[in-house]
């Protein structure tokens, strides 16, 4: 797995926002990737008056919400944010990009997200004939990913965030609807939950991504669960990535990630470069003392776990 990036996603301004530019600058030197235009594909997730309204606010510097900047150069980037994903989804490499784009749904701008980067490549996968994963590791529920999939049983949408937090969604009830139902997963994390939480949580619903069988995995690779974030109260640790990276790739063959959270600059870049070698099979670059919960934290997440658990063998063989 490769980074693939641009300086063009510096050009998103938005001050002193927790989600501005010197998450980016912190990685130093990156090589440039030259970035296909993501145009064509918004239409795989997002309607026509959305895009148009978009492009309008950006050129107006209209803010789309009270926590969503756009300037004149935000559609820009965020298109081209779209088209590294895509590259990202068919060469299994890491898209290192923003705006993020996890919160964003059809119609409508949330969270920091104009456009949803992952689940336009997935659905163009699926358009593709590919059934996929998506993982989404951010701290915060990926309400907008959930929504656009949660019919549909060709894509599995499983998240780890938690809560209660912003967006305020995410229960462990909501498994989908229609031919989806089931392939919804959402695992619930108390706060100050630290990495034995966090890993045993990926690892005891892993069985459910491998019974999906799915022919790619797709992360949405957000960092705002590491101790040092200040968007969040989870206690997770750098090593807890690079285990995650590495389990994933014990497990199964096409996998590729697109950046969503993570606002500590100085510990993204480590996360990142640990979740990227426990991928490559490399040792792994930067370790912490691994956190332990609270009893209490813990009983809290064993109770969403076993309710979720429960829920979820009427569909999958755990």
């Amino acid at each position: 797995m490769k980074i693939i990036y641009n300086d063009i996603f510096l050009e998103h301004e938005t001050g002193n926002h927790p989600e501005n530019k010197n998450r980016l600058i912190a990685f130093g030197d990156i090589e440039q990737s030259t970035i296909i235009d993501g145009t064509s594909y918004l239409s795989l997730v997002h309607n026509g008056q959305y895009i148009a309204d978009i492009q309008e606010k950006c050129n107006l510097d209209i803010p789309l919400d009270e926590d969503t900047f756009c300037t004149g150069k935000s559609f820009e980037v965020a298109v081209q944010a779209v088209g590294a994903s895509i590259m990202a989804s068919h060469s299994g490499d890491f898209a290192l990009i923003r705006p993020p784009g996890h919160h964003s749904f059809p119609g409508k701008a949330s969270g920091f997200c104009l456009f949803n980067n992952i689940a336009i490549a997935v659905q163009n996968l699926v358009n593709e004939g590919k059934k996929v994963a998506i993982l989404d590791i951010d701290g915060h529920f990926g309400d907008g990913t959930s929504k656009i999939f949660y019919n549909t049983d060709k894509v599995l949408y499983m998240s780890m965030h938690q809560f209660p937090a912003f967006p305020g969604t995410g229960y462990w009830e909501d498994i989908g609807i229609g031919a989806g139902e089931g392939y919804n997963i959402n695992i619930p994390l108390p706060p100050y939950s630290g990495d034995d939480i966090f890993l045993d949580a990926f690892n005891t619903f892993l069985p459910v991504i491998r019974c999906f069988n799915p022919d790619v995995v797709a992360v949405s690779a957000g960092f705002d669960a590491h101790k040092s974030d200040m968007l969040l109260q989870l206690n997770v640790s750098v090593d807890s990535y690079y285990e995650i990276g590495k389990v994933l790739q014990k497990n199964f063959e096409n996998i590729f990630a697109v950046l969503e959270g993570g606002y500590n600059p100085e510990v993204l870049v480590k996360c990142v470069e640990n979740f990227i070698a426990g991928i490559n099979y490399e040792e792994k670059k930067h370790s912490e003392t691994l956190t332990e919960s609270d009893v209490k934290v813990f009983q809290d997440y064993e109770n969403y776990c076993n309710h979720l658990i429960v829920k979820l063998r009427t569909y999958w063989d755990f």
